[in-house]
């Protein structure tokens, strides 16, 4: 896949274009079928279809107290992308002069790039331009002005409700990972780089590595087990995400750990990516060490008999 960072270089694809633009985080059912429409229109016409997307989500600039956890970070995106076999994805950096651009200044900068522009791929709920001014309605006036088609594909829906990012953050957040993943497509998976920690799960026996999950939405707390991938191996494992209330009566941000079975290897700086098979107890508070120990390795029997069905 062809990975570019600025309008311009759309110049240089085989032509015409065909766009499918939005927000995309986590690449769900509703989002695949946005690409896969534009895949199909850009075939039917030798072209090229290309996912136009933003390398941070607009409202971690605009409203960065609104701004919602995210479902995937870029490099999950690509790699799903990927999967997809989409030829190209245009990674505009949004910056605050993005932000300002006009709307209809923006859709002649895509257009007078592509020449030509085929279609243009959105959902319903699409917007651009300064302050969001233009929708839908705005895009197929400015299209018949740029001489391209504008393609609206309706929510994909699943159980009777229509599928987007924020009822997949709603159900993760509940706990129900099921829901989740009949909206994705596919279970959900959380990915992060290996951080170093304290080092106290080593001292006890039972190593962890601790994932960087800023602006990440996670799963209740708790001791989950957990397939982890890493690199191309699918390794079994035992998660807790909690504040470690017995180790850290402190802390306030919650930590994300998983210990992999007969794994000693130092990680950090590794990426991993976690997936949430099963949900094995809350987060507890022990009398001391000894008894978290034991704890642990109460959960590790009953991850691997989960993991090993």
């Amino acid at each position: 896949m062809i990975i570019l960072k600025a309008i311009e270089e759309l110049a240089e694809l085989k032509r015409p274009i065909v766009l499918a633009a939005g927000t995309f985080d986590g690449v769900h059912l509703g989002h695949q079928a946005l690409i896969r429409q534009a895949m199909e229109e850009a075939a039917s016409c030798g072209g090229t279809a290309v996912v136009m997307t933003f390398d941070r989500h607009p409202a971690s600039l605009l409203r960065p107290e609104k701004a919602p956890r995210l479902l995937t970070r870029n490099a999950q995106k690509i790699s799903l992308l990927e999967e997809m076999e989409v030829p190209a994805l245009l990674l505009l950096p949004f910056t605050s002069e993005l932000a300002a651009v006009p709307a209809k200044d923006f859709i002649a900068s895509l257009a007078t790039s592509c020449k030509p522009l085929r279609a243009l791929c959105v959902g319903s709920q699409w917007s651009f331009g300064k302050g969001g001014e233009g929708d839908v309605d705005r895009l197929r006036e400015l299209g018949a002005e740029w001489n391209f088609d504008v393609i609206q594909i309706d929510p994909v829906e699943t159980g009777g409700s229509p599928i987007s990012s924020t009822r997949i953050r709603t159900a993760i957040i509940s706990g129900d990972l099921d829901q989740a993943a009949a909206c994705l497509g596919r279970a959900f998976i959380l990915s992060g780089n290996v951080v170093t920690g304290a080092g106290l799960g080593s001292k006890i026996g039972f190593p962890t590595a601790n994932l960087d999950i800023a602006g990440m939405q996670l799963p209740p707390n708790g001791v989950y087990a957990v397939k982890v991938y890493r690199n191309e191996s699918i390794l079994p494992g035992v998660c807790n995400i909690g504040l470690r209330p017995t180790v850290d009566a402190s802390a306030t941000a919650p930590v994300v750990e998983v210990h992999i079975f007969d794994v000693s290897a130092n990680l950090v700086g590794e990426n991993l990516s976690l997936e949430f098979v099963k949900y094995l107890r809350s987060e507890q508070r022990f009398s001391g060490i000894e008894e978290l120990k034991e704890q642990i390795a109460r959960d590790c029997v009953a991850a691997r008999k989960t993991l090993s069905s």
